[in-house]
């Protein structure tokens, strides 16, 4: 016996990656639903690669009451309608914007780093899944902290313009043919031409200098990982269609040498590691497209600091970032709560 699973935003991006994974790790579906808005209303959509095409429904007239588990790919303003009504009918909604993520009475989860949190989810009957970059990184990030607790990480980003979505990508490959033919570049999606150069901005500025991206960051590291982690970020886009890369350096209460370390990340659930010091001996974000690992390499000492770690992080923000993130929490929720059968 399985779930009646909704998939709200299934023509987007994040979408259409989490009907793939459904699919992929065969997530027991009796019945599943694909919703958008209106103008994608009517619409067919395969359910990875199945064979099997879902007819998209409207969201704005779709009815919650007897469906388990919705999984939200849409932005802040539809959720912000959408989700308590899926809520309030009795399905469990995992969220992917960046809404319900500070809410105290909502719990914000990676499955690899704090499953037991899961268990705060009655209160709204919402559980948030992290934004993409925070969730590649605790995942490298707790094994460590484990092993030598984490006082303080600096984290530089290089994030893929599939963060934006199709337009995004759009705007990359455009910019990149036009440059190639000579025609003028325009930027439109972001604030400076995106091919061949990287824009440090990622989100608004807030008063204080920093990018709500990289406000994200540090106060998701701290409710997922540990408040006491001191967090800075510095987010910057690249012309890379997907995969988010991460350089951290990380200092820690006790000593650990990047050995122990390696060997720690060589066991740790949901990292590969791929650490051969030679050329090539390490991980690009070309290489991780359609992988659900969040890979670690060039794991070394820092020696400007005490029990200082540098390490380098890598991952399809499509999938660990986002869509796969969710369905590992709708594992999750299956496994503690919604049991079947």
């Amino acid at each position: 016996m399985g779930y009646r699973v909704v998939v709200v935003g299934a023509t987007g991006n994040v979408g259409r990656e989490m009907l793939n994974i459904l699919a992929e790790r065969e997530f027991p579906c009796d019945e599943i639903a694909a919703l958008a808005s209106s103008r994608s209303q009517g619409s067919e959509i395969e359910y990875g690669d199945t064979g099997r095409m879902l007819k998209v429904k409207n969201v704005d007239h779709f009815d919650f009451t007897g469906w388990d588990i919705a999984l939200f790919a849409v932005g802040s303003e539809p959720t912000k309608i959408h989700a308590p009504r899926a809520a309030a009918a009795g399905c469990v909604v995992i969220d992917n914007s960046s809404l319900y993520r500070m809410d105290p009475d909502v719990p914000l989860i990676v499955p690899e780093v704090n499953p037991e949190a899961i268990d705060g989810y009655k209160a709204k009957n919402i559980i948030a899944n992290p934004n993409c970059s925070t969730a590649q990184m605790v995942v490298a990030l707790k094994p460590l902290h484990d092993a030598a607790k984490i006082t303080r990480v600096v984290v530089s980003t290089y994030q893929s313009t599939s963060g934006s979505g199709k337009a995004g990508m759009d705007e990359l490959f455009e910019q990149s043919r036009a440059i190639f033919v000579g025609d003028p570049v325009e930027p439109r999606k972001y604030t400076k031409q995106i091919a061949f150069n990287v824009i440090p901005h990622i989100d608004v500025f807030l008063d204080d200098g920093f990018t709500k991206e990289e406000w994200k960051m540090v106060v998701e590291t701290k409710k997922i990982l540990d408040p006491k982690i001191k967090v800075v970020a510095t987010c910057v886009r690249v012309p890379v269609f997907v995969g988010h890369s991460e350089a951290i350096n990380i200092e820690m209460e006790n000593e650990l040498s990047a050995e122990q370390a390696q060997d720690i990340l060589r066991e740790a659930p949901g990292v590969m590691l791929i650490d051969k010091r030679e050329d090539g001996g390490y991980v690009t974000p070309i290489e991780c497209v359609g992988d659900g690992a969040t890979y670690v390499s060039r794991v070394r000492e820092d020696p400007t600091v005490d029990n200082g770690l540098v390490l380098w992080c890598v991952a399809d923000n499509l999938r660990k970032g986002a869509a796969l993130n969710a369905v590992q929490i709708a594992e999750l929720l299956g496994r503690r709560h919604l049991k079947k059968g």
